[in-house]
């Protein structure tokens, strides 16, 4: 197991975690709907969690989760430009429209998200020892929450596009 692509995984995971607080964050003062609201406000508790959980898998990897690396900034970066639109549609005044660009943002964000997860299953599956242990145990706390967000957040878009 290459070592390097393994850590650059849970940094560029955990910074994009980080990075979904603030969609989330965002995404919450898009909201109209207050269902979804309600919904956006538990991810974020989620989410939260997930940004633990990856922080301590690192840990127990002996990475320092605090490592910047370029792959990471990128993600960084991303997730910066997602909030950005956001902003941008509430600084329209259509609540709707703004609503609508916020599921898009998080329904994005998801689709990245739970293939990173997916990735990190594949790599605990193929790890031994403690740190196999380590990164198993990360994927099976977060994986059925991740499965949720992203299905859950497709709905609201169709949905919500559907209305528009």
């Amino acid at each position: 197991m290459e070592m390097q692509m393994v850590k650059e995984l849970l940094l560029q995971s955990l910074e994009h975690e980080m990075g979904g607080i603030q969609i989330y964050q965002t995404a919450i003062k898009c909201a109209v709907n207050e269902d979804l609201k309600e919904e956006w406000e538990k991810y974020l508790q989620e989410t939260e969690k997930h940004v633990q959980v990856l922080h301590d898998a690192c840990l127990q990897m002996e990475f320092d989760p605090d490592e910047q690396t370029p792959g990471r900034k990128i993600t960084h970066d991303k997730g910066a430009a997602l909030v950005a639109s956001m902003e941008a549609a509430l600084g329209t005044g259509d609540k709707e429209m703004a609503e609508c660009v916020a599921c898009e943002a998080v329904v994005l964000a998801e689709t990245v998200d739970h293939f990173n997860w997916q990735l990190i299953g594949e790599v605990a599956a193929k790890m031994t020892g403690a740190q196999g242990k380590a990164l198993k145990e990360a994927y099976e706390e977060v994986e059925d929450e991740e499965d949720e967000h992203l299905y859950h957040s497709k709905g609201w878009l169709r949905e919500l596009s559907l209305q528009g």
